[in-house]
């Protein structure tokens, strides 16, 4: 596959590609990815950190945008989750990360290729605060990637990005490199001790094993077969949450936006008709 893409304004540039960077270890960050019905590769990324690295055939088979297929991809993850997920893109136009957390906005920042700061400072903010970043001197590191740097291309922001979550623990194998087309990211860890394939399984199987996750973080009374009212109020939560957001991906054709609402109506349908079928004695 060529390194170079078309831009949507005809100019060429690095091929899209992407990485989801989940702060959790494999085995938790496995399950979940499951849900997201998408060929990916999972390798760990330092202490507490793990790696997705996506086929990207939504965006390489031009049905939708990378940045917009990260962010839901990264917010359906989050959503069922304990733990952040950080999406980093690129494209022959722009590069940028999402973070998502938790049902809280995701945050994020946009560079154009020659590195040309397009985003807002305050996002840098937010980042740091969401990943319990040094206050003072890794918020000092995130703010010179919001300045001009004519010596910095959008490339180099991301590894400016990268090198300041190496503080806490990020590890990314060798060849993980921002710029580089998702062959070549495949390419680079397929064949390392701790890779594993991640593909969809059955609906039913793959929500009960995420949240079990969740479990994990003493959050018991609100899983659904705790019995526990808490869970019942979740799972209505949860469908109120994911029908709208499902409903503005198919009209949006979002196939990520669509992935995270589907992503709550599973968990929500699966807390109810748990309920009913498994009345509390």
């Amino acid at each position: 596959m060529s390194t170079e893409a078309t831009s949507r304004t005809g100019r060429t540039g690095p091929a899209p590609g992407a990485l989801l960077l989940c702060r959790a270890e494999p085995d938790s960050v496995a399950s979940a990815a499951q849900l997201l019905r998408e060929r990916m590769l999972l390798t760990r990324a330092g202490e507490g950190w793990s790696v997705l690295v996506p086929e990207g055939r939504p965006w390489l088979d031009g049905a939708e945008p990378v940045d917009r297929v990260l962010t839901g991809w990264a917010t359906a993850l989050a959503v069922g989750a304990p733990w952040p997920v950080l999406a980093l893109w690129w494209d022959a136009d722009r590069a940028g990360y999402t973070l998502a957390s938790g049902f809280r906005r995701p945050v994020g920042y946009i560079w154009l290729t020659n590195g040309t700061p397009a985003g807002e400072d305050e996002a840098m903010r937010t980042f740091a605060a969401r990943l319990a970043l040094d206050p003072v001197l890794d918020v000092q590191s995130l703010d010179r990637l919001t300045k001009v740097d004519p010596a910095s291309d959008a490339r180099a922001r991301l590894r400016g990005l990268l090198a300041v979550l190496t503080r806490v623990g990020l590890d990314l194998p060798a060849g993980l490199a921002p710029g580089e087309p998702a062959d070549r990211l495949r390419d680079a860890v397929r064949d390392l001790p701790d890779t594993r394939a991640v593909e969809g399984e059955g609906q039913q199987e793959t929500v009960r094993g995420e949240l079990e996750v969740v479990a994990g973080r003493r959050l018991t009374p609100w899983l659904p077969w705790s019995g526990d009212p808490k869970a019942y109020a979740l799972a209505l939560a949860q469908l109120a949450a994911g029908l709208p957001l499902a409903a503005w991906g198919l009209r949006h054709r979002s196939a990520g936006w669509l992935t995270a609402g589907a992503l709550l109506l599973a968990h929500g349908a699966f807390g109810l008709s748990y309920g009913l079928t498994h009345p509390r004695d």
